[in-house]
C-alpha cells in the first residue's frame, strides 16, 4: 500500500487498548492516528491518562498524543473498539451511526443477528451480513466483531474438522489471568490455585462457537448444529488460554485424516498474505506434552492456534488440547486481521 490508512482506538487507555497500540506499531495498512477513551481521561497526554502494563515503556508515536472523547466527530473511519461492555453498546452504535466502520473487541454486538462474528480463517463469508446491518439499522457505518478470546482457541481448533461433520463437543478451558484485564483476579485467590468459574464464559463459548462455524443464509447465518458444552476455569497462567477438546464427528474419519486436515488448513488471510496473518493458523504439534502457554503461545506474533495430543476419544470421538494467545490472537489481533480481511475485500475503500 502507498497510501496507510488511518485508524483509531475506542477505550485506549485499558489493557486490550494497549494490545491494540502494541500490535499496530509498524503495521504496513495502518497508520494510529485517534485515541478515544472515557471522559476523565480526555483531554490528556497519553501518558497520562493511563498506566501502561505490558512488556517496554509506552511508546513514543502514542505517549504525547491527546486522549479524546468517545464521541464521534474528528475520528478516524476506521476504529478498533476495546470499549468495556457496560459503555460499548451505545458508544459503537453512535459511530456505526455516524459513518465509522467499527471494529470491535467488546461482547455486546456479538451474537446481533446482523453482524459478523468473524474469524477471518473460518468464515469470511459471513462478512455479507454487512449491507443487511446498514439497510435495517440506517447506519452509513457498520459494525464487525471478533469473538471471545476463549472461542477464538476453541474454533481455530475445530474449524479443521467441520468437514468430518462436528455433532457434539465439550471443551474444558485453562485461562490465563490476562484474559481478566487489570488488576484482574486478586493474586490471593489465583496464586496456587484454580478458579472453575468466569462469569459468562461458558454460555458465550457454546453460543458463539455455533455462529461462527455456521453458515450464511442471505441475512442471517444458520448456526452449527452441534451440542457444544463448555467447563472454564481460570488457572495462574499470564498469557495463553488453553482448551481440551472432545469432539463427536458424524462422518467417523480415521485418525490419520484428521492429522492431514490439521496440517492442511489455511484459509483467505493465508492466500492473501494478510500483514497479520500467520503462514499457517494452525500448527499440530507431536510432542507428548506440548503445547504449552509458556512456550508457544508467543510464536507467530501470538496469532497461531496450536493443537497436540490428537489421541481417540473413548466417549466421543476424539480428543485433543488447543492453545491461543488470548490477548493478541483472542483479542487485538484478531480484530487486526478482521479489518485487513475487510479491505482485502473492498470493505473500507
Amino acid at each position: 500500500m502507498q497510501t496507510r490508512i488511518e485508524v483509531g482506538i475506542l477505550g485506549a487507555t485499558g489493557m486490550v487498548g494497549q494490545h491494540f497500540i502494541k500490535f499496530l506499531q509498524g503495521h504496513p495498512w495502518f497508520d494510529l492516528k485517534w485515541l478515544g477513551a472515557s471522559d476523565r481521561s480526555a483531554g490528556k497526554k497519553y501518558r497520562d491518562a493511563m498506566t501502561w502494563h505490558l512488556a517496554g515503556g509506552t511508546p513514543d508515536t502514542v505517549a504525547d498524543r491527546a486522549v479524546e472523547e468517545s464521541k464521534p466527530g474528528n475520528a478516524p473511519r476506521l476504529l478498533f473498539s476495546a470499549m468495556d461492555a457496560s459503555v460499548a453498546t451505545e458508544i459503537e452504535q453512535a459511530f456505526a451511526q455516524a459513518g465509522h466502520i467499527v471494529v470491535s473487541n467488546s461482547k455486546n454486538h456479538r451474537m446481533d443477528r446482523d453482524v459478523p462474528l468473524l474469524v477471518p480463517e473460518i468464515n469470511p463469508e459471513h462478512l455479507k451480513l454487512v449491507p443487511g446491518q446498514q439497510r435495517a439499522r440506517g447506519w452509513k457505518g457498520q459494525i464487525v466483531t471478533n469473538p471471545n478470546c476463549s472461542t477464538i482457541a476453541l474454533t481455530m481448533g475445530l474449524a479443521p474438522l467441520k468437514p468430518f461433520g462436528i455433532a457434539k463437543v465439550i471443551a474444558t478451558t485453562m485461562q490465563a489471568i490476562s484474559g481478566a484485564g487489570y488488576p484482574g483476579v486478586a493474586s490471593m485467590d489465583i496464586v496456587g490455585n484454580v478458579i472453575p468459574f468466569i462469569g459468562g464464559e461458558e454460555e458465550k463459548m457454546q453460543q458463539e462457537t455455533q455462529k461462527i462455524l455456521g453458515e450464511f443464509r442471505g441475512d442471517h447465518i444458520e448456526p452449527l448444529p452441534a451440542k457444544v458444552s463448555a467447563h472454564c476455569n481460570r488457572v495462574a497462567v499470564v498469557d495463553g488460554h488453553t482448551v481440551t477438546v472432545s469432539v463427536e464427528l458424524s462422518g467417523k474419519p480415521a485418525m490419520a485424516e484428521l492429522h492431514e486436515a490439521f496440517e492442511a488448513f489455511a484459509g483467505i488471510p493465508q492466500q492473501r498474505k494478510l500483514p497479520s496473518a500467520p503462514p499457517r493458523p494452525v500448527i499440530p504439534m507431536h510432542e507428548g506434552n506440548r503445547p504449552q502457554p509458556r512456550k508457544d503461545a508467543e510464536r507467530e506474533r501470538g496469532m497461531a492456534a496450536f493443537v497436540g495430543r490428537l489421541r481417540p476419544c473413548p466417549v466421543l470421538d476424539y480428543k485433543f488440547v488447543v492453545l491461543a494467545h488470548n490477548t493478541i490472537r483472542g483479542a487485538a489481533g484478531a480484530a487486526v486481521l478482521n479489518a485487513e480481511l475487510m479491505h482485502s475485500e473492498g470493505m473500507l475503500d
